[in-house]
């Protein structure tokens, strides 16, 4: 497939998820029953994204244009182990690989395993020539580099059967909002999307705030009440039950809305339905610290990503900041 073959393809599969097409709502309700975490609100919210971020035409061609990408390549072979924490997570790495003229074989996780091959399948259909490019596997062997995401404990896993080969291995990681108290009603809705969308599952969901001693968490509770209707989620309510009752027993104190719990503890990762939060002195001082930090995917608030958009990845905002085209074309030298 040429590169304009390859633009056109994806531009297409853009308009057809925009579509509203029978088949592509079946699929989210098919995800939902393989995996209740995958509701078809919040699946509809990664396929806008998807669309509006990677599959845009005018964004897709400058980013392409970007790379300086053009049909002289020499295609090699790549294992992509996604991750399957929320819907198409592993969207960006296919893209990366399909638009760099590189054939790819994906391992799925369990947990995501309807919705990218519904996709693929519609890829397929309109192109003959996609299934020499794109394949899935349960086990992947004998490619010429990887990428892999998970936990850290598989991130070991990766390190031991992939490390000899060009690869980028991910593991945990998750965001922070750093706060002054000068927050607008509608930036702290906001933040209460990028806190709750999709559960908090995602790397790119706050799950620890830092603010200034005199903090009040009054207004920030009150913006997360539209995520009320979590606690007729059964897997969250069980969560925040599971969470609310460990601090009682511990006699450790919290603060909550009755759907979500704010914790203090310097810990950045907090368990589904609890916020940590830790206060700071120097706001400058703080952001240098952070910047120092592993394991953070990105900090919202100035001066970091706007509230509202830590789940709005762009095309050139790569996963631990790795930047994924440099490494696929680096592949050819």
């Amino acid at each position: 497939m040429t590169l304009d073959q390859r633009i056109g393809l994806l531009e297409q599969l853009g308009a057809y998820l925009r579509s509203g097409d029978p088949a592509l709502e079946a699929a989210k309700e098919k995800a939902f029953e393989k995996n209740k975490w995958f509701t078809p609100e919040f699946t509809g919210l990664a396929i806008r994204n998807i669309c509006e971020q990677f599959l845009d035409p005018g964004k897709l061609r400058r980013w392409v244009a970007h790379y300086h990408l053009d049909d002289r390549v020499s295609p090699k072979t790549i294992g992509i182990v996604m991750a399957g924490n929320i819907p198409l997570v592993g969207f960006q790495d296919f893209l990366c690989a399909f638009m760099s003229g590189h054939r790819q074989r994906i391992k799925l996780s369990d947990r995501d395993a309807v919705l990218l091959p519904f996709l693929l399948d519609r890829l397929r259909a309109w192109e003959p020539a996609f299934p020499h490019w794109v394949g899935t596997a349960e086990i992947l062997k004998g490619c010429d580099a990887y990428i892999a995401t998970g936990s850290n404990n598989s991130s070991r896993y990766f390190r031991h059967y992939f490390g000899r080969y060009p690869s980028i291995l991910r593991g945990n990681r998750t965001s922070v909002a750093v706060l002054d108290g000068s927050e607008t009603p509608g930036q702290l809705a906001l933040l209460a999307d990028d806190i709750q969308s999709y559960f908090g599952l995602g790397c790119r969901n706050v799950s620890a705030l830092f603010v200034p001693r005199d903090y009040s968490f009054a207004p920030l509770l009150g913006a997360l009440e539209k995520y009320r209707y979590f606690m007729d989620h059964p897997k969250y309510r069980n969560n925040y039950d599971y969470q609310l009752a460990l601090l009682i027993m511990n006699g450790r104190p919290y603060m909550t809305n009755d759907s979500v719990l704010f914790v203090e503890q310097e810990v950045l990762f907090a368990p589904v339905s609890e916020v940590h939060y830790t206060f700071y002195g120097d706001k400058n001082v703080l952001l240098e610290d952070l910047k120092g930090r592993d394991h953070i995917q990105c900090i919202a608030g100035a001066p970091g990503v706007p509230f509202g958009k830590t789940q709005e990845p762009g095309l050139s905002d790569y996963a631990d900041g790795v930047d994924v085209m440099q490494f696929l074309m680096a592949l050819e030298a």
